[in-house]
């Protein structure tokens, strides 16, 4: 239930955002021809904020329907045991990872508050908004983690937890997908 409103929150923050880009990426360029010198001078500057905020946000959908990029062709080969071992080293490296980006991430907000770093664009934009992306979109993508590894570690199914789930309408020229005796 916490997941399902978790997933379309983050589906709709990124669809508003995007949404946003694109509408002030149109009155930019309709304004250019209309009316050059009342052009939003900083609109790319905004549109840029704005997906780097949808990306840090979808990042965290990409783990929980593994669309990171991953060696599938490898993971394919595996017995569903060593499966499960790659699985969840993956899990732990990336939940390392990301914790070093929640950190960092905030550490580099932290500067920008400290110092009131702003853009420097007659925008004059807070970077500390901008930054804060960062550590977010990593403790996001550090909780779906931290539930993947969970699910490997305790709940495996080799019967529904395969890598690179195939379906037979998906597959080139009427080829069948391989044979897995996991």
């Amino acid at each position: 239930m916490v997941l399902g409103w978790w997933d379309r929150i983050e589906e709709t923050l990124v669809g508003l955002l995007g949404l946003i880009a694109l509408v002030i990426g149109l009155l930019q360029v309709i304004g250019r021809y209309i009316d050059p010198a009342r052009a939003i001078s900083y609109a790319e500057e905004v549109i840029v904020y704005l997906i780097i905020w949808a990306i840090m946000i979808v990042s965290s959908q990409l783990v929980r329907r593994d669309g990171h990029v991953r060696p599938d062709l490898v993971l394919r080969l595996l017995p569903s045991r060593a499966l499960r071992i790659v699985e969840i080293f993956n899990c732990l490296v990336a939940i390392v990872f990301c914790g070093a980006l929640v950190w960092y991430g905030w550490e580099i907000v932290d500067t920008s508050l400290l110092i009131s770093e702003t853009s420097s664009t007659d925008l004059q934009f807070p970077m500390w908004i901008y930054y804060l992306a960062l550590p977010v979109g990593s403790a996001l993508m550090l909780v779906r983690y931290i539930m993947r590894l969970v699910r490997f570690a305790f709940f495996f199914d080799p019967a529904t937890m395969t890598v690179g789930q195939v379906l037979h309408d998906e597959m080139p020229g009427g080829l069948s997908p391989p044979l897995t005796d996991r």
